[in-house]
């Protein structure tokens, strides 16, 4: 890549040769910044070095050396240099992640995790509060300084520079640092993969999502009025219930109605409404459902997140405790299976969508290396490979154990059930115990590269609380470890799709990938995403017999898949 003049020819030799590591920072105003080469101790190698656009001179120094970018916040500054042309970076550390993951080791989960709040901590000074992660989301750079919460004075560069050194030292005293520089890496890499999501977007024709919320809603409301087929369905539920007038959005008015009519119900809950026999139960659920469309992913939402034929949702890396991803806002982890042929791949494109089935039990297995759950593992189908040895091959049952087990389901049909499992599979059985058991007495347990719980709040004497503790725990270990396995995944994957040009991932949701690319490169996708799901298995597990399969499907739009 060249650039006119002599501004960019020279910065990738301006940087020490022998630096894999580059602090970022950029100016409060305009596009310009400075870098740092670092050692891989994070010490400094030689003086920053000024640009007046950091966009191609990170693309120069990327391309010389791909070395690992370490900035505040990947979500501050990476979606403002992607709208550079062809500007991809391949690693980064970002420093705000990665506190969270250190703070949480430490057993200080949910301090304040901004590059400001890490170095007061480094100086022993009052550690500021960060700011919402809604007011930091998409802000130009001119907001840097406010955003990373610096002390007035502070040098960002050398704050950036002094706080990655520090986490290398804390991440070498972890108790398994090469796991931990693994998490810290992956989850990184997220980051960055989720700013280009973000950036490229999911394929989505307005025609088409048009069309499917005229068929569910009937025509679009004017001035923003409830659509006439819930009006509908409202009206049948009162006259199905004999009652008067009451809006079916209202918790209390839903349970009042039904009460009237001589059904008590705990909650308005799908779960609840399943469950009773009465004609107003369907109609009530099918409003829940054409309501729930119509709120979050209806014409409104269209015209806020699915501009120019694209649906750009904002990720949030590790914003569940477990590291699970959040989203601020655009309903990304839920698009409704009805609206899912709007995602349409654009003409002589596909869409390769791939799934992780069964992917916490097989976690399971490959975690607590018990010989007996890897062989169930290695039939293929999970279920049906536990059945076969410990449920006289009933299918449903063994699922509703082995569920039962890592969500702690204990009692009646289900408590019997795990029985079984802990005759059979002890080691299996014995690691999700464990960690209920460190739960209920106000430990910490963490997963498998070490993402470490939060800790719950603790009320002595109370033994339902200590229960839910341990529920929590149980899952905890296996839950966060699944989206570890998925964090590699994404890494490893964007790594064989920038060697195949043209491909882009545009959608992830805990255990499922979307891939667009080119009609002619399909199959090479799916390739890539079998070496990403097998290479991902290969750095969290090692030689585990269990296989982690991502079944792929080739298609033109999203609900094809399914």
């Amino acid at each position: 890549m060249s650039y006119p003049g002599d501004t960019f020819r020279h910065v990738a030799g301006t940087i020490d040769s022998t630096c894999e590591r580059v602090a970022v920072a950029a100016d409060p105003e305009g596009p310009g910044g400075r870098l740092l080469g670092l050692a891989e101790d994070g010490a400094a190698l030689g003086d920053p070095v000024a640009v007046p656009d950091l966009g191609p001179a990170m693309a120069e120094l990327e391309a010389a050396r791909r070395p690992r970018w370490v900035w505040a916040a990947t979500d501050s500054l990476y979606p403002v240099l992607l709208r550079r042309p062809g500007l991809r970076l391949s690693r980064c550390h970002d420093i705000k992640l990665v506190e969270t993951l250190l703070c949480g080791h430490e057993g200080e989960y949910g301090q304040p995790r901004s590059l400001g709040a890490a170095w007061a901590r480094l100086h022993g000074l009052a550690v500021p509060d960060d700011l919402p992660e809604t007011a930091a989301a998409g802000q130009p750079v001119l907001f840097e300084a406010d955003r990373h919460q610096l002390p007035p004075g502070t040098d960002p560069l050398a704050a950036v520079a002094a706080v990655h050194a520090e986490q290398l030292r804390r991440t070498a005293r972890t108790e398994h640092p090469d796991r931990m520089r693994l998490l810290c890496a992956a989850e990184s890499a997220g980051a960055l993969a989720a700013a280009e999501m973000s950036h490229d977007g999911l394929p989505w024709s307005a025609d088409a999502h048009n069309t499917l919320l005229t068929e569910l809603l009937g025509p679009r409301p004017i001035g923003g009025a409830q659509p006439a087929l819930l009006g509908e369905l409202a009206t049948r539920i009162q006259r199905s219930l004999g009652c008067r007038p009451f809006n079916p959005d209202s918790h209390p008015q839903v349970l009042r109605a039904f009460a009237e009519a001589g059904i008590i119900l705990p909650s308005t809950r799908s779960h609840v409404l399943k469950g009773v026999n009465h004609p107003a139960a369907d109609l009530m659920l099918r409003y829940k459902e054409l309501s729930r469309i119509h709120a979050a992913h209806g014409w409104a939402w269209q015209e806020t997140w699915a501009r120019g034929g694209r649906f750009r949702p904002e990720y949030v890396v590790g914003g569940v405790v477990s590291g699970r991803w959040a989203t601020r806002g655009g309903g990304a982890l839920q698009i409704p299976r009805p609206l899912r042929a709007a995602a349409v791949a654009d003409p002589g494109w596909r869409l390769v969508v791939a799934d992780a089935g069964q992917l916490e039990p097989r976690v399971l297995a490959a975690m607590s290396g018990d010989p007996g759950l890897a062989r169930a593992a290695a039939a293929g189908d999970l279920y049906a490979g536990l059945a076969q040895a410990a449920f006289d091959g009933d299918r449903d049952r063994a699922k509703i154990g082995l569920l039962a087990a890592m969500y702690g389901q204990t009692s009646g049909e289900a408590g019997a059930l795990v029985a079984v499992l802990r005759r059979r599979f002890p080691a299996a059985m014995e690691l999700v115990e464990s960690a209920a058991r460190t739960g209920e007495g106000g430990g910490l347990v963490r997963s498998h590269l070490g993402r470490t719980s939060p800790r719950l709040e603790e009320r002595p004497g109370e033994e339902s609380a200590a229960r839910a503790r341990g529920r929590f725990t149980r899952n905890f270990v296996i839950q966060a470890t699944a989206a570890e396995w998925a964090l590699a995944v994404l890494a490893v994957l964007r790594r064989h799709l920038t060697a195949l040009g043209p491909p882009r991932l545009v959608f992830f949701q805990h255990d499922e990938v979307v891939v667009h690319t080119p009609s002619e490169l399909a199959p090479d996708v799916t390739r890539a995403v079998d070496a990403a799901a097998a290479e991902a298995t290969r750095l969290l597990f090692g030689p585990t017999p269990v296989p982690f399969p991502l079944q792929s499907h080739v298609v033109g739009s999203y609900a094809e898949a399914k």
